[in-house]
């Protein structure tokens, strides 16, 4: 019943989720270094010795921003102020310790103010529910890192099941993406000697049995795809050298990437590898490795791999699909299975079974199971619910789980034991509540609850519609005191992120409740399209060179704030990282009427450059390829970095990016304040030396980001 293997779409933890900025679901290219510049390039583009990331140049210029910015920011007196509040908060204690049923137990990865790299901890289902659960450490980061002399963050543990004793633990230097797996005993709580160990990477390893992994890397020097993925998958043995693993599967360089993936039943019983290759960001092929050869699944390329229960592949549709064997045609979005052994025997032939199919204002999120149950996100304009479904002879059939509503609802952790799961709520001005349901009976519990952290009794949330440049209702939410005075001198911070078809939803953050929200400001959430909130359709509207209208559905969220007197340009400032961004970076160059602040986190603002920097190759199925004669025209056109004119009245911005982060190249941030620098127009800049694409590779450094980002839109929309 349950699948092992790295998920196709971009995730994203927006800003209001306090740890982190955006987390791809794919292992990007291990090297730091981009790709050589032609002469021609560095005629034309002067900065283009920033992308050297541990150059010294690049590190004196960025030491001397940083320390022009921070010494600004941080002597502000409501920094520490600030930071105190936020270190208050992150390292909380009474923080719902968010659980992981595995090996009959519930386990949780903690960090406070004494474990700043964290604990894998562990303790039983009863304890957990307790109000002090008695809890066992079962991995100390802090003293591994000490004992080692190294920078190691924590990345996960994949475990053997159903014993789930023996775990590949990934361990990261710094935050990078890049991470060393090295096999681990829960049980011993010991590193197993001799056991397996893989050098530090992009990489993706999984157990087929106790002495036998399915590994995807970078084998050899240059064996991955233009973007830096790995695309030849092997069969490692306990006891063999890397050189001496097995090739069971290889893709192509010109791929995204190739990735190993294990499916097992209901008892934890191996009943399939497979593999996923993603010949395109958003187009992946699934072969199951059989003992004649590689079996390819006859699903759509736009389609994704979510559960195996009763027999069943689950799959979510990103296009529209009638079977070779004709019948039904499965609309865009719905989630559909069919028999996994049959498909394997005889692919043309699979009759799939509709599963759910939704409306065009919902979408489907977050797909798991339990031990006899499929349970999955149904999102309705932006309102949750949890779904739970079993298989029957008569086909699917399921209802709602019984849950607070309205709520952003999603499934922290299912049983492969049983049919329990741990589901979250939360909204704006809710704290983080945990649920205890079975899936099976429909019976739900409250588990946990995290204290408030900031007063919300005089704020209120509110759902509007702004009208975009073509006509399209685009949704947000407002988060305001109940006694605003409507008359657009509210200090109001916009944030969306409007790309690879995630949602952004209503979420508690003690962070943006007490630095913000209590001190008068006003925050704003915009559902722009590129993101998930109405499915697939939704996203492919942004697509490549239809992309201007998630610009111009962020645009008319803000003209809509205006017309209703809530803020003006004056005070109204924007946010977003990564993909989110970019948009920040657009908005800035295409409307810098509008705003009077703008935070740019993690940033890709080198449109014309960025498929050559680090896993950017991988994205040009999300914004297009520069090479080609219309998408490089259109990537022209909308480049922050190219787009910048001397000048122009832009508000100051704040970039805000790491020297770790092996996604996204910092040299993006670096280049588009460099240019601004040289054009004589005011920007801030804050390079953290660690944290990979968080920003953040601790809550200390979290607690910091945000304080310095909050004294920056202090200043530009409160004074």
């Amino acid at each position: 019943m349950t699948h092992s293997a790295l998920p196709r779409t971009l995730a994203t933890l927006t800003f209001i989720a306090v740890t982190g900025l955006c987390a791809s679901s794919f292992a990007q290219s291990s090297s730091s270094t981009p790709k050589a510049p032609s002469m021609t390039e560095q005629t034309a583009d002067p900065f283009l010795w920033l992308e050297e990331v541990e150059g010294k140049r690049a590190l004196d210029w960025v030491g001397t921003e940083n320390k022009r910015s921070l010494d600004l920011l941080q002597a502000d007196p409501r920094f520490a102020r600030l930071n105190g509040q936020a270190l208050t908060i992150v390292n909380a204690t009474d923080r719902v310790p968010m659980p992981s049923f595995r090996a009959g137990a519930i386990d949780n990865f903690w960090q406070d103010q004494t474990a700043v790299r964290g604990l894998w901890r562990r303790t039983s289902l009863e304890s957990y529910r307790s109000a002090n659960p008695a809890w066992d450490t079962v991995l100390d980061i802090d003293a591994l890192a000490k004992a080692e002399g190294a920078n190691w963050v924590y990345k996960g543990a994949n475990c053997l099941a159903p014993e789930e004793r023996l775990c590949l633990v990934s361990l990261s230097d710094g935050g990078k993406d890049a991470v060393e797996v090295r096999e681990f005993d829960a049980k011993a709580k010991s590193f197993v000697a001799g056991g397996f160990h893989l050098p530090a990477g992009k990489q993706q390893a999984v157990w087929i049995d106790q002495d036998t992994l399915l590994v995807g890397r970078e084998w050899t020097a240059g064996n991955v795809t233009e973007p830096g993925y790995p695309y030849t998958i092997k069969r490692l043995k306990r006891g063999q050298a890397l050189s001496e693993a097995t090739e069971v599967f290889s893709g192509t360089k010109t791929d995204v990437g190739v990735w190993p993936g294990v499916i097992r039943d209901a008892e934890g019983r191996h009943v399939a590898d497979y593999i996923t290759r993603a010949v395109g960001f958003f187009d992946s092929e699934y072969y199951i490795l059989t003992a004649k050869g590689p079996v390819r699944l006859p699903v759509p390329t736009q389609s994704s791999f979510q559960a195996y229960l009763d027999g069943e592949a689950v799959f979510t549709l990103e296009e529209a699909w009638t079977p070779k064997a004709g019948g039904q045609t499965f609309a865009q979005g719905a989630l559909v299975s069919f028999d996994l052994a049959k498909a394997i025997a005889d692919p043309a032939s699979i009759q799939p079974s509709l599963i759910f199919a939704p409306n065009a204002r919902q979408s489907i999120d977050g797909v798991g199971s339990t031990k006899t149950r499929l349970v999955f996100t149904l999102t309705t304009n932006v309102v949750g619910q949890i779904m739970s479904y079993g298989h029957g002879p008569k086909g699917w059939t399921g209802k709602a789980l019984d849950l607070p509503a309205p709520a952003t609802l999603g499934v922290v952790t299912a049983s492969d034991r049983d049919d329990q799961l741990f589901v979250s709520a939360t909204s704006f001005l809710m704290p983080t509540t945990l649920w205890l349901a079975d899936a099976a009976s429909g019976l739900t519990h409250e588990a946990k609850s995290a204290p408030a952290r900031f007063d919300a009794s005089g704020l209120v949330t509110e759902q509007f519609e702004a009208t975009s440049k073509d006509g399209t209702k685009v949704p947000y939410f407002v988060v305001r005191r109940k006694d605003l005075a409507f008359d657009g001198k509210a200090p109001t911070l916009l944030y969306a992120y409007g790309g690879f078809q995630v949602s952004m939803s209503p979420a508690y953050s003690g962070l943006t409740g007490k630095l913000w929200l209590e001190r008068g400001g006003v925050y704003v959430l915009a559902n722009i399209r590129g993101g998930g909130e109405f499915g697939p359709a939704w996203h492919q509207a942004g697509l490549k060179t239809k992309r201007q209208v998630i610009y111009d559905d962020f645009a008319a969220v803000a003209e809509d704030l205006i017309s209703r007197k809530i803020t003006r340009r004056r005070h109204l400032g924007i946010q977003g990282g990564s993909n989110g961004g970019l948009l920040m970076g657009v908005e800035l160059t295409q409307r810098p009427d509008l705003w009077n602040a703008v935070v740019i986190q993690v940033p890709l603002l080198d449109m014309l450059r960025y498929n050559r920097l680090l896993a950017g190759a991988s994205w040009m199925a999300e914004y297009g390829d520069p090479a080609d004669p219309v998408e490089g025209s259109f990537l022209q056109h909308l480049s922050p970095y190219h787009n910048l004119k001397a000048g122009v009245a832009y508000p100051e911005p704040f970039f805000v990016t790491s020297t770790k982060d092996d996604r996204v190249h910092p040299g993006h941030a670096r280049k588009m304040a460099a240019k601004m620098q040289a054009m004589g127009l005011p920007f801030l800049y804050y390079e953290n030396t660690d944290g990979g694409h968080a920003a953040a590779a601790n809550l200390k450094e979290t607690a910091k980001r945000v304080s310095l980002e909050m004294v920056y839109l202090s200043r530009k929309l409160m004074d």
